[in-house]
Parts: C-alpha cells; structure tokens; sequence
C-alpha cells in the first residue's frame, strides 16, 4: 500500500512541476526569477489544461492520502482501489489535457468510486 502513496505523490509532482515545466521551457528566465508578475497562459492551451487537471487533483489527493493510511494503520486491504485510483487519475490527466470531455468525466467517476469503496471498506 505505501507504494499506492509515494506513486501518488509521483504523480503530483508530474502534474504541478515536472510536465508545466516542460510545456513552457521557452519561458525559463520566468520560472528563474522571483515570478514578482503572473505569466500569461492564455495563449497557452495545454498548460490551462494542465493547471486545471493539478487543481482538480488536489482536490482527492487528501482523501486518497488520509484513506490510504487509515488502511494501512486499521490492515484493512484496499490496494486494488487504491490502484484503481491511481489509474483513473492518470487517465483524468491524459485525458483532460487532450480535450476528451466524456472520457475525462467518466475517468473522475471512476476515481471517486475508488475512494467511496476504500471508504466502505474502513468502515
């Protein structure tokens, strides 16, 4: 289960530094500074997309987090919808970044059932 964690944290960090970075690489005496003005994103499409999915993320990632360790603290096995987690949340970013409404949408339910059902399961 503790490898649920650390590849969620992975994840966060992919999302909030790692990939926004790389998407505005030609901005890097920005990201240097002391970022004293906002940067313009607005031409920026993926990097919107980006910033988005990450805000989203930080939504569940609490509760992913909180469940996570109250299995491990209760040995209660959710390892399967922690993964399942992990997965939908993946896809979420791959598909909010591409544009894919529908399959974005249904990549977010899919990781909410997982917290739901590891929630039952502590309960």
């Amino acid at each position: 289960m503790e490898i649920y964690i650390i590849y969620a944290l992975g994840l966060t960090l992919l999302q909030l530094w790692i990939i926004p970075m790389a998407l505005n690489f030609k901005n890097l005496g920005w990201m240097m500074s002391n970022r004293d003005e906002d940067l313009d994103i607005s031409s920026m499409l993926y990097l919107q997309r980006i910033n988005k999915s990450t805000a989203n993320l930080y939504e569940s990632l609490p509760a992913f987090l909180a469940l996570v360790l109250l299995s491990l603290l209760m040995g209660v096995d959710t390892s399967t919808a922690a993964c399942v987690w992990l997965l939908a949340r993946v896809a979420h970013l791959v598909f909010y970044v591409t544009g894919i409404g529908m399959l974005r949408t249904l990549s977010w339910l899919t990781s909410l059932g997982a917290l739901v059902y590891m929630a039952c399961a502590l309960i």
